[in-house]
């Protein structure tokens, strides 16, 4: 088990496993004898080892939803929730700029040169560009796109969607945390109304997603 320690520590600190940001590490994941060991370990913590439903991203999940486990994933879905929809219209926005027929997917590769190109040639792609850009989440002050579109990619970046692989060069790599977010999307169209807590304004639900179903698709 020590040699597993970095992993443990890493599933631990709430870390997504993907073949994008670790392929040594994913595919270890994929061998199930490892993951029980590691689950005995955690049964403890009343943690174990999980994946998306196309096996494309490891996480740490609950064992049992007891009060405090309920507390915390209330917190963690209330912070996820809040980033939902401007994720989602950076995902529709790339997709539309680039020209994709299908959503983004883990390993799918985005050049910022590129995609600003794209962007700066449409008026339209502009002005959501620049609505999306001042939105919380990201919290860009600039007017000007490239820089708008610096500030997203590095919060996408940082928020575990988007991974740098040369950090000299702004050429990026999508997760397989964005197959996480895609089940809960999936989620919430399936509930149709989902309440996340007395902080929020309003509940999420389909209606809010209808903008962004090509997403989905």
């Amino acid at each position: 088990m020590i040699e597993n320690g970095p992993l443990l520590e890493r599933l631990l600190e709430g870390e997504f496993i993907c073949a994008v940001t670790d392929e040594h590490s994913f595919h270890k994941l994929q061998n199930e004898q490892l993951v029980e060991d590691l689950n005995h370990f955690l049964r403890p913590l009343n943690r174990r080892v999980a994946k998306s439903e196309d096996g494309a991203v490891y996480f740490l999940a609950y064992c049992d939803l007891n009060q405090q486990a309920r507390q915390q994933l209330s917190q963690q879905f209330n912070t996820t929730v809040q980033s939902l929809l401007p994720m989602l219209e950076w995902m529709q926005l790339v997709q539309e700029a680039m020209g994709r027929d299908g959503a983004l997917s883990a390993g799918d590769t985005i050049k910022l040169q590129d995609f600003e190109s794209k962007v700066v040639d449409n008026q339209s792609l502009i002005q959501r560009l620049g609505q999306l850009s001042s939105d919380k989440l990201f919290k860009s002050t600039s007017d000007k796109s490239d820089m708008q579109i610096k500030q997203v990619f590095k919060r996408i970046k940082e928020l575990g969607y988007l991974y740098q692989p040369h950090k000299d060069r702004l050429f990026y790599i999508v997760t397989g945390k964005v197959e996480q977010l895609i089940e809960l999307v999936r989620f919430i169209k399936d509930e149709e109304n989902v309440p996340i807590d007395e902080h929020t304004p309003e509940p999420v639900s389909y209606t809010h997603l209808r903008a962004h179903e090509t997403v989905l698709d």
